[in-house]
């Protein structure tokens, strides 16, 4: 399984972004798929996740009511779409995927495929 993460760049603070991760491979045998984000000097952080039907979701709660998840499941692609971004949403974000079980984990060992990382950067 392949995750490639697309979509980050300059916003500034106030607006809105799109991030995109598509996924190939194996795509049959994944069960969830998430968002996580690290900003320079801090630990990797959980931003949203989304099962296989699209149906559950979960967020963060530094993202909650700003953030949406979704999934295009003919595409294999999920979405972030970030909306009221400020400073403090600076980071890489990953997109990552798991197989193993259908628990919808915040934590990194939650999920065993992970994508290269788009860089996102808000400016005030």
């Amino acid at each position: 399984v392949q995750l490639q993460a697309s979509g980050g760049g300059l916003v500034q603070a106030g607006g809105s972004l799109r991030l995109s991760c598509v996924v190939s491979g194996r795509t049959v045998s994944i069960t969830v798929m998430g968002w996580f984000r690290q900003a320079p000097g801090k630990e990797r952080e959980f931003v949203a996740s989304i099962n296989r039907s699209g149906v559950r979701k979960n967020y963060g709660d530094s993202v909650k009511g700003r953030f949406t998840i979704s999934r295009d499941i003919p595409k294999n692609t999920i979405y972030l779409q970030m909306n009221s971004v400020s400073p403090e949403d600076t980071a890489v974000y990953y997109c990552a995927a798991d197989y193993r079980s259908s628990i919808m984990s915040t934590g990194r060992q939650g999920y065993h495929y992970w994508g290269q990382g788009t860089l996102v950067t808000v400016s005030s």
